[in-house]
Order: C-alpha cells, then structure tokens, then sequence
C-alpha cells in the first residue's frame, strides 16, 4: 500500500453503530427515491459537467451483435472517437471494438492475478489516459496508461502507473467498477473481499464507493478531507450510473436475500453487514435501497442511465431489468431478454446513444453457448 493511501484511510470519518437486518423481498420492490430513512448527507460539489442520464430511451428491439468470442468480458469503455475498449478479465488483454471485424488487442496489463471473480476489472477513459481496476498478487488496485498506434502487445503503450493500491482482494466480492463522474472525478466501487467487517471500517477501502482525483488522491470535498471513502456499507458495488440530474446511482450484490441499487449520497451509511435490503435504519444512521430483488432474479453488475430509465445487467437472473426514473422516485421494474442471452455482465451507453450489453457465460458459471462471449449493441431512440 502506498503512503498516500495510508494517509488517506488513516482519516477518521464518523461513528457506526449497528441496526435490525431486513426482511426478504418477494420481487422487485421499487421505492421513492426521497425516502433513504437517513439524516441528509453533506452536500454534493456541484459537478462540472453532465455525464450520461439524459438523450432518448434506446430501443430494446433485435440487438446487433458486434462481437464474439471474448474471454470473459469485464469492464468497457469508450474512446472519443466511438470505438469501445473491453477487458478480458482472465487474460488481462484490452480489445478494441470498431463494430467492424473482429476485436483487436490494443495493450496486455501487465501484473494481472486472475482468480475467482479477480482478474482485469473495471476500465475509464479520460483524455488519453486508460484507467483499470485490476488483481494483483496482493491486493485490488487501479491503474493508468496510454496507448500507441503500435501493432505489438508488447509496445502497445505506456508502463503503466499505479493510481490508487491496498484494496484487499479475494477470490470473491472485488468490486472493481469504476467511472468518471460529471464533476470528472474517478469513483471507484470495492467488495468487503468476504470480510464483512472492512464495509464499516473507516480505515478499510473495502466495502466503500471511493470518490479520487485522475491521480488517485483524495477528492476535495470529500465527507472526511483526506479520506478517499465517499461513501460505505456496501457488500459488493459492481454498477455506478449517474442520470439525467447528476444522481450516482449503484447496483451492489446482496447475499442471501436481495440485491440492491441505490442512490448514493456522500457520507451516507448504506448498512452491511447489518442490513441487507430494506431494513430498519437505526434512526437515520443506515440509509435503504430504492430497489430490490431476490438474488436469483439478478445479482447485478453493470448499471447504465439513458432516457429516464436505469439498466441493470443481471448475472445469475440472465435477464436485462429496466427501472424508470419517475421524477423523485423510482417506477416499477421490467425484466427483458430473460434467459435469452445468458449472463449479463456489463451495461454502457455509447457516444451515439445507443446501448451496449456484453455477456459473461464463459465466467466459469454461465453455460457456454455458441459464439460467446458476445457484445450486443442496441439502437438510440
């Protein structure tokens, strides 16, 4: 771990106490999006510039499928001129995809420990840096590069530089999200690694959406100066989206009963390993999700905001679920493309406005179907 980010987890934030675990959902239970049960938060710095929620609804209608054979595709974003980079979670390879031909390998990031659900997660882009959440042989960390015009893995860019270390890993709950936000910010979504103690702990970025500088450090206005933690109790935070007013939203797997998505306020608390879904809040301390599923109707991963309407790719759920933004509050989930693609891992909306959906059957728990794994690609309103 480097001195930075021990000096930034050695800030104090504020004290926790615990509360009463929640009820299992019977389905997908959407609520008001003002009702969180906690106290206000400190308020959010005033972004600089919009980032994604707005543009027309894409049309979920027959997808076209611009890619296939991917070893496991994790994270995915888009360059300015269109074309998307995608990470291979197991063989640490980022592809670019044209829509045109087959993927090209663009960079091998080097120093990628794939294991479990670790390996090369969560990828940005901001300017001409590439940014990654990776695996190491100790612990989950981020990452930036440059690439070249070179033809050669092997000098394909930059070495890269380490931004942000000391995030535990585990064969399991690694988070690994990560997104510019429209204040152009990196946030950056981490599991509990299996120790659920580390979602409560101040000192531990694990179990935390962190909110950092392109250089890693933390970002000024943050709840606690010099603390990175912008917000914590959360299990396993795989999806961040923000809409159309500048909200973050998130997806984060539950455990036995629910997974969530939630509105992220800084300096909230949203309770695990205490409450898992919708519980009580202890009189404001804990705050509760907008909404829930049973775990085997999603476990999400990507989040994407496009036309007043959240996206969320489910995993062991195999379907994509639609969520309406309806002003303060959340509508009535819809779940498409059930069982049609198998599992759905990530969710983004491209520089055109049309929505991009990959999958993840060759994860080691999807069952393999022919051509996978793919990226789909559906058109703008």
């Amino acid at each position: 771990m480097t001195l930075r980010t021990l000096a930034a987890l050695a800030a104090t934030f504020f004290a926790l106490a615990a509360c009463g675990t929640a009820d299992p959902a019977a389905g997908p239970t959407p609520a008001p999006a003002d009702s969180t049960g906690a106290a206000p938060g400190s308020a959010s710095p005033r972004p600089s510039s919009s980032a994604g929620g707005g543009g027309a609804r894409p049309r979920l209608t027959a997808a076209d499928e611009i890619a296939t054979g991917i070893d496991v595709p994790w994270g995915l974003a888009f360059l300015s001129g269109g074309d998307a980079l995608v990470a291979e979670r197991d063989s640490g390879r980022i592809l670019r995809v044209t829509g045109e031909g087959r993927p090209q390998p663009v960079y091998q990031v080097p120093g990628v420990a794939a294991g479990g659900e670790g390996g090369l997660l969560g990828i940005a882009t901001r300017g001409d840096w590439v940014y990654a959440y990776l695996t190491a042989a100790d612990d989950n960390r981020i990452v930036r590069f440059r690439l070249n015009d070179s033809e050669s893995l092997n000098d394909s860019g930059s070495r890269p530089e380490v931004v942000f270390d000391g995030i535990a890993k585990a064969g399991f709950h690694n988070g690994g999200r990560i997104a510019f936000g429209p204040d152009n910010l990196l946030y950056v979504g981490t599991g509990d690694a299996g120790e659920t103690g580390r979602a409560q702990d101040p000192g531990s970025p694990n179990g935390k959406i962190l909110r950092l500088t392109p250089e890693g450090d933390p970002a000024p206005g943050n709840p606690t100066a010099g603390s990175p933690v912008y917000s914590l109790g959360h299990r396993n935070v795989q999806g961040l989206a923000w809409d159309a007013r500048d909200r973050l939203f998130a997806t984060e797997f539950g455990q036995n009963d629910v997974d969530e998505v939630n509105l992220i306020q800084p300096g909230r608390n949203y309770g695990w390993p205490e409450v898992e879904g919708e519980g009580g809040t202890d009189g404001g301390r804990y705050t509760n999700p907008l909404v829930t599923w049973p775990t085997s109707d999603a476990s999400p991963s990507g989040l994407a905001i496009a036309g007043g309407t959240l996206y969320v790719a489910g995993l062991r759920g195999e379907r994509l679920w639609t969520v309406p933004i309806e002003g303060d509050r959340l509508g009535t989930p819809e779940a498409r493309f059930t069982n049609e693609y198998g599992r759905l891992r990530t969710v983004a909306v491209a520089p055109d406005g049309s929505l991009w959906l990959t999958t993840s059957n060759t994860d080691g728990r999807g069952d393999v179907r022919d051509g996978d794994d793919r990226i789909l690609r559906f058109p703008a309103g």
